[in-house]
């Protein structure tokens, strides 16, 4: 019985040393796949479909982040960081803008692109102009928080250069998008007849998920038993959409931009507000009351976290900062000051203080502070 364990002792050390070996050869061949791309001239050679053909879904995401890495960018994706971070050549830039690339690397980061979303078994931000021309399913759009369809939804016209000026983080999420080019205007007739369908699909998936009946766009098929369920803004604009249907020109700019981009809107310098009558003017009452009722229940009920989930951090400060601002705050933040004074319940107060809120109103700025900090931006939901 003393043989086998004498033995045992023996090998002990050349099992370690074979097993150190091991990982070590395997550390070393943890990018070897990549070695050839990291080389690679983007600035000036370009690639096709079939020169990364064979590239796992993994090593696509880290050839695009040669393509951005050779010029310094910095990541939020801990895999992409992580390999950027590991190799000799790579200079951290914190001043890296989209516009130290060249048509070439544009061109070679769509092939890459489109290859990684031909990959992804469901659609993911960022996926959207592979199906340009597609017609997408259920199945294929699979499974989504709200923020995420919010996304996807825009992506379909952010493509066509469409601006995002009335949400901030949407806006700022596309505009560091290598491939998003602003429109002076956006025409929403651009889009194909797939575009249109993906968007309506899209925007029927949201809404069963959501339960909600209605959302902007469908004041037609207003009843009052559909405003259940939705956002504050939403209600915002399904009012002021009674206004544009009739051509009205708002002031608000964000407004304005929202109705302009709508196929159906026809802006009439002589409308006046007095020209909405009949049903029409019942249904504007209507919202503003239900709008009312929920700006009201922000001071009386509290806040669960059943309602803040799936949105965007960017998504719950607005929220967070209607409470101050039904106190008449006054914000530093130029859009948000904005935002609220196109508001006609806010009231500036220069006078304000936190002492003003109620005891639901804390507890509800608490709720949202702790959701904040777990909260996914939608800065960091895909970065290309």
């Amino acid at each position: 019985m003393k043989a086998p364990f004498r033995l045992s002792r023996l090998l002990l050390p050349l099992i370690s040393m074979v097993l150190l070996t091991a990982f070590s050869v395997q550390a070393q061949d943890e990018y070897a796949s990549l070695k050839n791309w990291e080389t690679f001239d983007f600035t000036s050679r370009r690639i096709a479909t079939t020169d990364i053909g064979t590239l796992s879904i993994e090593d696509l995401k880290l050839v695009r982040g040669i393509v951005f890495g050779k010029h310094g960018r910095v990541f939020k994706d801990p895999e992409i960081r992580r390999f950027l971070e590991s190799r000799t050549w790579f200079k951290a830039n914190p001043d890296f803008q989209n516009s130290l690339l060249n048509d070439t690397e544009r061109q070679n980061l769509d092939v890459i692109r489109i290859a990684e979303a031909q990959k992804h078994e469901t659609v993911q931000p960022g996926d959207m102009r592979l199906y340009q021309n597609r017609l997408l399913t259920r199945k294929k759009l699979g499974a989504h928080t709200n923020a995420e369809w919010t996304v996807l939804a825009s992506e379909i016209e952010a493509i066509h250069g469409k601006r995002f000026d009335g949400t901030p983080w949407l806006q700022q999420y596309f505009d560091e998008r290598y491939w998003y080019h602003p429109a002076d205007r956006y025409d929403p007739k651009s889009l194909n007849q797939a575009e249109r369908k993906n968007l309506t699909l899209i925007d029927t998936i949201q809404r069963q998920q959501r339960r909600v009946a209605l959302a902007p766009g469908d004041m037609e098929l207003f009843e009052e038993a559909m405003l259940r369920g939705l956002s504050l803004h939403e209600l915002r604009l399904l009012r002021n959409e009674i206004y544009a249907r009739h051509g009205r020109i708002f002031k608000s700019m964000w407004i304005q931009q929202y109705f302009g981009g709508q196929s159906w809107y026809e802006p009439k310098e002589d409308f006046k507000d007095e020209e909405i009558s009949g049903t029409d003017k019942t249904n504007i009452e209507t919202i503003v009351a239900f709008e009312n009722k929920l700006h009201n229940q922000i001071a009386t009920k509290p806040i669960t976290r059943t309602l803040l989930q799936g949105l965007f951090v960017e998504d719950v400060r607005k929220m967070r900062d209607e409470i101050y601002a039904r106190h008449g705050r006054v914000f530093k933040d130029p859009w948000t000051q904005k935002y609220f004074a196109s508001f006609d319940w806010y009231k500036a107060n220069p006078n304000y203080s936190d002492a003003s809120l109620s005891a639901v109103e804390k507890s509800n700025l608490t709720v949202i502070a702790a959701y904040e900090k777990k909260a996914v931006s939608a800065m960091s939901t895909i970065e290309g």
